[in-house]
Formats: C-alpha cells, structure tokens, sequence
C-alpha cells in the first residue's frame, strides 16, 4: 500500500473457540471450513464468528468488550447452532429442546437480519451469557490489506447438552479436533489455515483440558496483534509482538496471511 494512501478501517469482530474436553484425544475445539466461493478465507479451517452488528451493542452494559461477546454468542448460535445462553435468572445454558423450539421461531430470521439476537432473546426470556466467553486473543488484519478485521477471540466451553454444527451455507464441514492435530493436517497439505488460526491452534495446543484453557485466558493479559511483513534474509516473514506469546515475533508465511 501507497504511503499516502490510507488503510482501509478494520471492522469489529468476534471468533468462538468452542472447547470441550475429548473422550480419548483430549481438549478438542470446534471448527468449520468455509465455504469456497466465499471472499474472505474460502476453503479455510476456521473458528465460527464473524463481525459486529450494530444490534449488538444493544446487550453490551458497562463491558468494553460486551458488543464482541454479544457477536460472538449471536455468530455461534447462527454458524453452528450453540447457543449460549440463558433463561433470567437461572445459571444452566438453554437445553436442548428448548433450543430447538427457539431455532425453529427465530433462526432463519436472524440469518437474513430480519431480527436481532437482541430481538430474540427478548421474545424467549433469555439472557447471554456473557461470563461464559472468556478473551483469548486480539488480531488486526495488517493494513496493506484490502478487507480488515480487528477481531476478539473468545474460549467458552460447549454446552455439553447442544449438538454443534455446521450451516451448510457459510461452511460445508465441521469437525470437532484436537488443536495440534489440525496444525499437523495443515502441515501435511490437507487442511488450509490462516495465519492467525494456526497461532492460537499452537497457542490452545499447550493445553491439556477445557479448565486448564479457560484458567490460563483469565490469567493472561492480550495483547493486540497486527502482523507486519519483514524482510528476514532472502525471504519474507510474519512479524507479530513477543508479548502476545506465541511463542516468537518472527515466523514463516506457511499459510495465508489473512485474519
């Protein structure tokens, strides 16, 4: 990009990291891949999410970071049918049947924004459960590119009780995976992640369960990561902060570069 022409603004985001603790493999995270034909990461293995609605501020109260909770809670009910909430004043997520019968009144609508995850909570007496996302991680897709995203990452462990799933529009596969087996399928040509999906697949790949995750993201301080391209000896490199911990600053562009 031109010196002088400015960077085009980065949308507000939110991504879901799923988490649930495998019967054999371990900690496992839910994933979708996207579909082909669509602009940004088609064909990708990614955590479901997507950008912040004006509507979702509507629920935000006092938290700084409510309107990306809200988008991620909204993203994850409309992408994999999980969702995370509750009735007023009750500490268990909504169970099963009771999802079915609010899908059935409310899905197609919010897919197509003819109604709000505000809208439809109201009508249900449900609340979000907003202290159920814990904040992971922060990305900024770099400025030399053409569709940016400032996106806050979140853990929440699955309602044991729903069934998560992919849409069949957006994405046209899920699968439920432990985060170093997705890296090794990445590494071996038969998975395509993103830059920022494979970071926090290592990242969430130092964990052995959903608890030890969730405890580690509530200790740690996030870190805003804006990747830059570096000139490394004779060839390109990534070059994030040190103190976002992923293990470096420097690292080789095995993937794409898009967040």
């Amino acid at each position: 990009m031109a010196a002088d022409v400015a960077p085009v603004p980065a949308r507000p985001a939110a991504t879901v990291l799923l988490l649930r603790d495998g019967a054999a493999a371990g900690l496992e995270v839910f994933m979708v891949v996207r579909h082909r034909a669509i602009e940004f990461a088609g064909g990708a293995l990614v955590f479901p999410g997507g950008r912040v609605e004006q509507a979702d501020a509507e629920l935000a109260g006092g938290d700084p970071l409510g309107a990306f909770r809200i988008a991620g809670i909204r993203e994850t009910f409309e992408e994999c049918g999980v969702l995370l909430a509750r009735a007023r004043g009750e500490a268990e997520m909504v169970r099963p049947e009771r999802l079915l019968a609010v899908a059935d009144r409310h899905h197609a609508a919010l897919l197509r924004n003819a109604r709000s995850l505000p809208e439809v909570l109201a009508a249900e007496g449900l609340e979000p459960a907003m202290d159920a996302l814990v904040h992971w991680a922060h990305w900024v897709t770099p400025a030399s590119r053409s569709k940016r995203f400032d996106t806050r990452f979140f853990l929440a462990a699955a309602p044991p009780d729903q069934l998560a799933v992919h849409d069949g529009m957006e994405s046209v596969e899920s699968v439920w995976i432990p985060p170093a087996r997705a890296v090794a399928e990445a590494d071996a040509g038969e998975r395509r992640l993103v830059f920022a999906t494979r970071k926090n697949l290592e990242k969430l790949a130092r964990h052995a369960t959903v608890a030890e995750a969730m405890a580690a993201a509530r200790a740690a301080t996030v870190v805003r990561v804006e990747p830059e391209m570096v000139r490394a000896g004779e060839g390109w490199r990534l070059r994030i902060p040190a103190e976002a911990d992923y293990g470096g600053d420097i690292f080789e562009v095995l993937d794409a570069p898009a967040i």
